[in-house]
């Protein structure tokens, strides 16, 4: 597989230094990216860059993670106005592993290979480096010209913040340069990969690299990737899409991606699956000719959450999601975890009763006609309930005098109440 030639037609490149392409194609070559380990789990901003290393490890090259231990530290003039936190050697050593066994489903950290992958921290090349040697066996080599002229360092200088840019952040693009210089001393690296806001950061790693080394080393960055309504890809309402399910539910990741517009999804799913182009074609073909079947999104879901969370989280999430639309059954609901029932039903009107309110049992009608109030009375609530409009956790109640008793509770503590189609409350018994 040629890399260049893969990540072109996925969109996947903005900018690439002179020879990259032929570096590649003339022998395996090492490649890194970093990563800033300032959570113990990866979002998906992270994943364009991860899926990078994915395609360089299947195009028969060596990926490197970088985890930025002592760059997560002090802070990057890309774009970002404040500095990060420091964090202490046993919170840093945790978040690293955690994001090995994250990075460990998209890459080959076992393999017996030359290009198995590897994770590498440089706060343990960093940590006993003093100012003083560093400034006198790095800083010496870069200007304070060639850095000011960085555009991710003259946009902190003109905006309008007060702070101005410090001389922690300033001297950033020195530190992860002397990071290149020393994979490509130890570690052979040839190129550093990133996002686009990365430029100016890499390409000081390779002109340092030829200062002091004397050897030729590359850069390569990909878009920084955007929704087609201009909005900020990865963010929703409670803020990061996050790889951890403690911390994004695999519902929840499952539905941002199904939930992603036909634009966005023809972009996505050449950016974060392994299809093939005329995979990619097909889907795309079925697309245009059926926009309301969604082939994109589907198999964009499937894919990426597979990728991430497995076959089983998958199915769950499949499962979560026919319940909104009917499809789904009592079985379905009392194997799903509280988690994802919450996540489902974010934002129905809830209801609260007590387990003695319960007692050995209570009629439907009283429960929902008096005690919760789910309906204006108990005669409104016979109606429906002859009707065949109300269902308890998917079960419709045949008649006003059908018992229940706390074996119905969803997780020990829910009753899901169905009032139509699409009417749908929750009562939590405490």
């Amino acid at each position: 597989m040629n890399f260049v030639e893969e990540l072109t037609w996925r969109g996947m490149i903005h900018d690439m230094m002179p020879a990259t392409e032929e570096q590649l194609n003339k022998e395996m070559t090492a490649a890194y990216v970093g990563i800033d380990p300032t959570a113990d789990s990866l979002h998906i901003g992270h994943l364009v860059s991860v899926m990078m290393l994915k395609h360089f490890q299947a195009a028969g090259h060596k990926p490197i993670v970088l985890v930025g231990g002592a760059t997560g530290m002090i802070g990057d003039p890309s774009g970002k106005s404040l500095e990060r936190n420091l964090l202490d050697e046993t919170a840093l050593r945790h978040n690293q592993e955690c994001l090995k066994n994250q990075l460990s489903r998209f890459l080959d950290f076992n393999t017996s290979a030359a290009n198995c992958a590897e994770m590498v921290n440089n706060y343990d090349w960093m940590k006993e480096f003093s100012f003083l040697d560093f400034i006198r066996d790095v800083g010496k080599h870069i200007t304070v010209n060639y850095m000011m002229a960085k555009d991710s360092v003259k946009k902190r200088l003109s905006g309008d913040t007060r702070d101005g840019l410090s001389f922690t952040e300033f001297t950033y693009q020195l530190v992860q340069g002397y990071d290149f210089l020393h994979l490509y001393r130890e570690k052979n690296c040839r190129l550093q990969m990133g996002g686009s806001d990365q430029w100016g950061n890499i390409t000081t790693g390779t002109e340092l690299i030829r200062r002091v080394a004397g050897g030729e080393a590359y850069a390569l960055t990909c878009p920084l990737i955007t929704k087609a309504d201009g909005g900020k890809f990865g963010k929703t309402e409670s803020g990061n899409v996050w790889l951890d399910a403690e911390k994004t539910s695999p519902y929840q990741f499952f539905q941002f991606w199904l939930n992603t517009s036909d634009a966005d999804a023809e972009k996505y799913i050449k950016i974060f699956t392994m299809l093939t182009r005329d995979e990619v074609e097909v889907l795309v073909a079925e697309q245009t000719a059926a926009p309301h079947l969604r082939p994109l999104q589907k198999k964009l879901a499937e894919l990426v959450t597979i990728m991430v969370h497995g076959e089983e989280a998958y199915q769950n999430a499949v499962e979560a999601s026919e319940i909104l639309f009917g499809k789904g059954t009592t079985d379905t609901l009392r194997k799903m975890d509280e988690a994802t029932l919450l996540d489902i039903f974010d934002g129905v009107p809830t209801f609260e009763t007590t387990r003695a309110e319960i007692g050995e049992g209570i009629k439907a009608v009283d429960l929902l006609g008096e005690k919760v109030a789910v309906f204006p009375s108990k005669g409104e609530c016979r109606k429906t309930i002859q009707a065949g409009g109300l269902s308890i956790n998917k079960n419709k109640v045949a008649t006003p005098d059908e018992m229940v008793t706390l074996t119905d509770l969803l997780n020990d503590k829910y009753l899901l109440i169905q009032k139509g189609k699409k009417n749908y409350y929750l009562v939590i018994v405490i």
